[in-house]
């Protein structure tokens, strides 16, 4: 046999075989939104089976004239339907259809069946920013389900809101980059809990597109050098023009206006300053006797200073905690020492 016969030989053997292709496709985007090389294979294959009768592509595939047969063939079925060089195509679920894979692949482990050619061809992708879908669908999940998610209400979350926060920057402080992202979740996890709740409200309900949505033209109308015909070359020019904007929004009486009095004394105290600062008013340090005028003296430098005051205090109680950990150890050495000691008289 010369090599010109070997080579026909193979390609008719492998023709024989045929084609299996798995077409697999994102439940986060929307239905029909499919790439053209899955719509090619779609409609070159000689037989498309779906098992799932409720399958969100079926009727856009449908519409497009596509024939699916509504089948789950083993993996032996599927190899057999190949025969003749046939191919099969199959509209994988939302989660795959592991039981397939697993049987194609022991299959072609044991050797003893000709395998058709296997072709995985995702047919659409996740867009970037597609989890939080998932969040939000698991959060309806939840409100509907849980006993105790579907009591909660905005004032008795509230306090979590703060935990979370707290532990956010605490993971930033720290620099831990996978307690981060976990704080991270957990502080998205309130806002989307507080949108699903306010859903619910019978005289103003709002839902997180809304939530979304009203961020996205906030920050789209505060960033005109970004998103408009303004320019912005520095720092100080873009935060000019975000405080120019926020006050058109706003339309304060006050630059105090809009400051949580609730927040911790040092960060409020530094953000009152700040305002000062940026508006350029003269204000006389109010006179007092005591720690707390102290402390406002003290705060107010460091703003000046441009050090965050309350991370600084942060800081220097981390050291203390410190502190009095290494005298805690002392102390049970000497303790330990002490008790060995008595032991020997």
């Amino acid at each position: 046999m010369n090599d010109t016969t070997a080579t026909t030989t193979a390609t008719t053997a492998a023709a024989a075989v045929g084609r299996v292709i798995l077409l697999t496709t994102s439940h986060r985007v929307a239905p029909g939104l499919l790439s053209w090389p899955a719509w090619q294979a779609l409609h070159g294959a000689d037989e498309v089976v779906c098992g799932d009768a409720d399958h969100p592509q079926l009727p856009y595939l449908r519409e497009a004239g596509v024939a699916v047969t509504h089948a789950s063939p083993t993996a032996e079925e599927l190899v057999d339907a190949c025969a003749g060089g046939r191919t099969v195509l199959v509209v994988a679920g939302a989660e795959g259809d592991r039981p397939l894979t697993d049987g194609l692949a022991r299959l072609a482990g044991s050797g003893r069946v000709a395998m058709p050619d296997l072709e995985l061809l995702p047919a659409s992708y996740d867009l970037p920013g597609a989890r939080l879908l998932d969040l939000v669908q698991v959060m309806d999940q939840i409100r509907e389900e849980c006993p105790w998610s579907s009591q909660q209400t905005h004032k008795g979350l509230a306090k979590y809101g703060i935990e979370e926060a707290y532990e956010l920057v605490e993971a930033i402080e720290t620099g831990d980059r996978e307690e981060l992202r976990e704080e991270l979740g957990d502080v998205l996890l309130q806002v989307v809990f507080h949108a699903r709740i306010a859903q619910e409200d019978p005289e103003a309900p709002f839902s997180v597109d809304d939530v979304a949505g009203g961020i996205v033209d906030k920050l789209i109308h505060r960033h005109p050098h970004v998103f408009g015909d303004d320019s912005a070359d520095t720092p100080e020019e873009v935060k000019a023009h975000w405080l120019r904007t926020k006050a058109e929004e706003k339309r304060r009486t006050s630059l105090t206006e809009g400051i949580p009095l609730g927040q911790p004394s040092l960060a409020l105290t530094a953000k009152l300053a700040s305002r000062v600062r940026t508006a350029g008013l003269d204000v006389q340090l109010p006179k007092g006797e005591g720690v707390g005028y102290e402390l406002l003296a003290l705060a107010l430098r460091a703003e000046a200073e441009g050090i965050d005051p309350e991370a600084s205090l942060r800081a220097a109680a981390r050291a203390y905690r410190d502190a009095v950990r290494t005298a805690e150890g002392g102390e049970a050495r000497r303790r330990g020492a002490g008790n060995g000691a008595s032991k020997h008289k």
